[in-house]
């Protein structure tokens, strides 16, 4: 009952809070302005040099920037350096409202200017760029050139994107797209998540150290019933005796990614990342499960790739069916990388869209804004319980299917030899 209770009283916070929203809404020029659907979505679901305070769209958790210059010397600083949180005030109504804007970072090294910057009208948007002051004439060269690019695509002059210079303000600069290593919030997201596997799994091994083979509970347990599941039903039944040899990368897998899976569906810090949601992540993940299954392949797999058992017009003199195998060495591990990339970002998607509603439908008025914000919070709600099993289904079905593959390159071909002797 106390938690029924509970959550009703959340419904009622956020009924109430965007209630409040939307009638200020009608005051605020600013809230008059149309709501970029893609630009929120992607920005929440990207990268970034900062770490988003919870329930704040202006203020970050500052992260290291790393970033090798033009000439080749290296630079570390706070991404703070890189923002600054600027106060308008209405006119009308007199409120104050703050905005996070990007700003020129400058470092004096061996007797040298360097400058730096978020870009964002550039080629390279929303990526840390040195930046080099135009001459005069420089200047007017670059202006015109967007003009002319603006009106060749049809875009105002202030959005168009110059290759090779970066627009700053109503200036255009030169600019050279940094060599970078900095420490990002989905690279912060990663060590986070490596920490909670360790620290998970470890504590499994102490206990049992430590109490031999008495039974865990709770947590512990869980651990155990999963790590159970995951070795018992899906790597020793695919791979039978070798499951030792490939258990460690296998639950290494399913452990990985359901908990960044999970991290990835809590707003405040240290959640919040979309890791799995990055195909940068996902291949990675993909590539190792290629390179182990390749690389400790037996001969026989090898064998049935450039040699298969068919007949011979298929594999000679037109390699056709060497061919097909060959490019399904490449294609399960793409398999694996889109299938869990779109998955989990597909999830986010639907989440991040049901809760901009609200905002959407706050412009009709306060019955569609109470209507529409009931509907968003019990379907969010819905998604994101949705998203829970989801992230063990996604988590499991990537070991599987590692674990198949792998399988299947670790086939020696005896039962084929015996079955033969067997005829024989």
């Amino acid at each position: 009952m106390k938690r029924i209770i509970y959550i009703l009283s959340l419904i009622a916070l956020v009924l109430f809070s965007n209630a409040a929203y939307a009638n200020d809404a009608k005051t605020d020029e600013a809230e008059k302005e149309s709501l970029d659907v893609k630009e929120v979505i992607f920005h929440h679901l990207g990268d970034g040099y900062g770490w988003e305070v919870p329930f704040s769209h202006v203020y970050r958790i500052p992260l290291p920037v790393i970033v090798r210059a033009e000439d080749g010397k290296w630079f570390c600083f706070s991404s703070a350096k890189l923002t600054e949180v600027t106060v308008t005030e209405d006119e009308v109504t007199g409120k104050k409202h703050e905005s996070l804007e990007p700003v020129i970072h400058e470092v004096e090294k061996d007797g040298k200017i360097y400058r730096f910057y978020i870009a964002h009208v550039s080629e390279h948007k929303n990526k840390v760029v040195e930046v080099f002051p135009l001459t005069a004439e420089e200047q007017k060269k670059a202006q015109a050139d967007a003009l002319a690019l603006g009106a060749e695509k049809g875009e105002g002059a202030g959005h168009v994107v110059l290759p090779g210079y970066v627009l700053i303000g109503h200036d255009y600069y030169r600019e050279y797209r940094t060599f970078d290593i900095s420490i990002t919030k989905n690279v912060l997201a990663l060590f986070i998540a490596a920490i909670l596997v360790t620290w998970m799994v470890m504590s499994v091994v102490r206990f049992y150290t430590r109490k031999g083979m008495k039974a865990p509970r709770k947590g512990m347990g869980f651990m155990e019933m999963l790590i159970d599941f995951i070795y018992t039903g899906v790597i020793k039944s695919s791979l039978g005796a070798k499951a030792g040899k490939f258990a460690p990368y296998l639950l290494t897998c399913f452990f990985f990614i359901l908990t960044m899976n999970l991290l990835g569906l809590i707003v405040i810090f240290p959640g919040g990342a979309n890791l799995t949601g990055n195909i940068a992540i996902t291949l990675v993940l993909a590539v190792a499960t290629f390179v182990i299954t390749n690389v400790l392949g037996t001969k026989h797999y090898w064998k049935e790739i450039f040699w298969p058992d068919v007949p011979l017009f298929l594999k000679f003199p037109l390699p056709i069916m060497q061919m097909i195998e060959i490019f399904g060495i490449f294609t399960k591990p793409a398999a694996l990388c889109v299938r869990l990339f779109a998955n989990m970002m597909g999830g986010h998607m639907i989440v991040i869209t049901l809760t901009l509603l609200i905002f959407i439908f706050a412009a009709f008025g306060a019955a569609a804004l109470g209507a529409s914000t009931v509907v968003s919070v019990l379907f969010t709600c819905f998604m994101l319980l949705l998203d829970v099993l989801v992230s063990f289904i996604q988590a499991y079905v990537f070991t599987l299917l590692s674990a198949l593959f792998i399988a299947a390159a670790q086939e020696d071909g005896h039962h084929e030899k015996g079955h033969e002797s067997v005829e024989a």
